[in-house]
């Protein structure tokens, strides 16, 4: 049975060389040629996360355990998806800077209250791209004109809800899944603390 390798001991490969292989308005695209450790040269391609300081995907919870989602348009899908209010940070803008803000244009509320959950990377194959976790309570009115090119439905459900599946509502959308299930373990444990006091 072959051992499994100890990452930490891995040396990471080589760069040789890095061309821009395509460019659109939104993405471009790069082939990077490596060589690894053990010698062997292969030419990767990859999105750079170029222009963008990373997005931010927001939890808005209530004291009740439900949370805000909205629908919008998805154009990779080609239908309305629901998921949870996100946007690109902008340069300069801390985490929980741009989930106030995204809140704002996107439901018109705020939060007194943000808690970063999680630092992730989205398929890391490919891409160089972060979304930051961030959980927003304490909820108030506070509306900001967004870049969104249509209003944007927003309403609640329960979070054990959608991740039971037993609501009216479904979300395919696995960075809006995996921010739930961070979201209700947060909201468990200290749950769970409150208990032990």
């Amino acid at each position: 049975m072959k051992k499994p390798v100890d990452s930490a001991k891995t040396e990471k490969p080589e760069i040789l060389g890095v061309e821009l292989a395509a460019k659109s308005k939104l993405f471009s695209i790069e082939t990077v040629k490596v060589r690894y450790s053990n010698g062997t040269e292969s030419i990767l391609e990859r999105i750079p996360s170029g222009r963008w300081a990373g997005a931010v995907m927001v939890v808005p919870v209530l004291p009740d355990r439900s949370v805000y989602l909205v629908r919008e348009y998805a154009v990779g899908s080609e239908c309305y998806e629901t998921g949870l209010p996100q946007g690109m940070r902008e340069f300069g803008e801390s985490a929980t800077q741009t989930a106030n803000r995204e809140l704002k244009e996107e439901i018109g509320l705020g939060a007194r209250k943000l808690t970063l959950l999680s630092d992730l990377s989205v398929a890391s194959s490919v891409l160089g791209f972060r979304i930051q976790i961030v959980l927003a309570e304490f909820l108030y009115g506070a509306q900001l004109t967004g870049d969104e090119p249509e209003p944007l439905q927003s309403f609640r459900r329960d979070i054990d809800a959608l991740l039971s599946g037993s609501t009216d509502t479904q979300i395919t959308e696995v960075r809006s899944l995996l921010a739930l299930y961070l979201a209700r373990e947060h909201l468990n444990s200290r749950t769970e603390n409150y208990a032990h006091v």
